[in-house]
């Protein structure tokens, strides 16, 4: 990449899991936002920048973001560029995934200033309000039923307690900007709110709950992940929500504490992997996925209790860790003796992981 690419120009950057053009299996690449272009790299031994795998032009590129096709992925944004090629790009958590749509969607306003187009959902921070007289609520209801294009009915454990057939507050939203039912995040929680009101969404679990005990009435329904509802009637969408396989189900009760994409080495082939982590809090687990695949149970787990976690030196390559690394490392030593080793993108990436498994254990 040259000099530039160091900081010059340099927008944003970060890791987001891109579907291939020919084979459509989904990969982790590098991504840099420069002010006309996004250029993408595979991480090759640790070691970012090393392969250039591509570049999405930026002129007249249209943004979709939610962007809601894959079920199992929901935190995807769209890009199709003025040949309209399409770019199917995902992030390791909804604000990450709205902070590059709306990074890659100020980039696209400077180049095309005079563009008349309407922006999208994105790019808008939600001054208008939303005229709720003119929209039928039984309608939306309606349409969020519906077996194939309506809200995907989930399983999620919330402070020990497990709950299913529903939904967080932030995949209510996301539906409904992403089926134009709402322009913005900011309407779409005026209409949340509004079904509440009108009991055809309930809260379910603590955080939900104490909102609408607590709000003032425009902020009762919340745009969280962590904030789960359900439909008000028994209704069983697509038959009944699938047992989730899962590694253990207090393992994965806990509060998530963190999430992010850290480079990891194999336990046999010390080959450095990327991995979405998610830090859960009480009981403290550390659990890791693979992003290449639509599965949502984690492919491994770090108990965190009792463990010590260590930044390592940056000069060389410390003892235990193997191939071609670029720094930002750290250990976790479990309690039985077990080490593992990774790798953050950037030095403060490394510090606060460090400092957020020091938190919880």
């Amino acid at each position: 990449m040259g000099t530039e690419s160091e900081n010059n120009g340099v927008l944003k950057e970060g890791f987001l899991v891109k579907r291939g053009h020919v084979v459509q299996n989904w990969k982790v690449r590098w991504f840099v936002l420069k002010s006309d272009k996004l250029l993408y790299y595979k991480y090759e031994g640790g070691k970012r920048d090393s392969c250039h795998r591509g570049t999405i032009p930026l002129n007249n590129c249209k943004i979709i973001c939610p962007y809601l096709e894959y079920e199992n992925r929901p935190l995807v944004l769209k890009l199709q560029t003025s040949t309209s090629e399409e770019h199917f790009l995902e992030a390791c958590m909804r604000e990450e995934r709205d902070e590059w749509a709306a990074a890659i969607g100020a980039a696209v306003q400077k180049l095309n200033p005079c563009d008349a187009q309407t922006p999208s959902p994105s790019q808008i921070k939600g001054s208008a309000s939303l005229q709720l007289h003119n929209v039928n609520l039984s309608q939306v209801v309606d349409s969020m039923y519906d077996v194939h294009t309506g809200i995907r009915l989930c399983s999620h454990v919330e402070q020990g307690s497990s709950y299913t057939n529903c939904f967080s507050g932030s995949a209510v939203v996301d539906w409904l900007v992403f089926n134009k039912l709402a322009l913005t995040r900011m309407e779409a929680v005026t209409l949340s709110s509004a079904l509440l009101d009108e009991a055809s969404l309930r809260p379910i679990g603590v955080r939900s709950a104490d909102a609408l005990r607590n709000a003032a009435l425009g902020e009762q329904f919340l745009d969280d992940s962590s904030a789960l509802y359900c439909f008000s009637q028994s209704f069983h969408k697509r038959g009944s929500v699938k047992a989730e396989k899962s590694r253990s189900a207090v393992e994965l009760s806990g509060k998530v504490v963190k999430r992010g994409y850290l480079l990891k080495q194999g336990h046999k082939v010390k080959n450095w992997k990327v991995r979405l982590f998610v830090l859960r809090a009480e009981p403290c687990f550390l659990h890791y996925y693979d992003p290449s695949k639509d599965d949502i149970t984690p492919v491994g787990g770090i108990s965190l209790r009792g463990c010590l976690v260590s930044a390592l030196d940056d000069n060389g390559v410390p003892s235990g860790v193997k191939g071609k690394v670029q720094g930002n490392l750290f250990k976790i030593i479990t309690q039985t003796e077990t080490h593992y080793y990774m790798q953050a993108p950037t030095h403060e990436e490394r510090m606060d992981w460090i400092q957020a498994i020091r938190k919880v254990t």
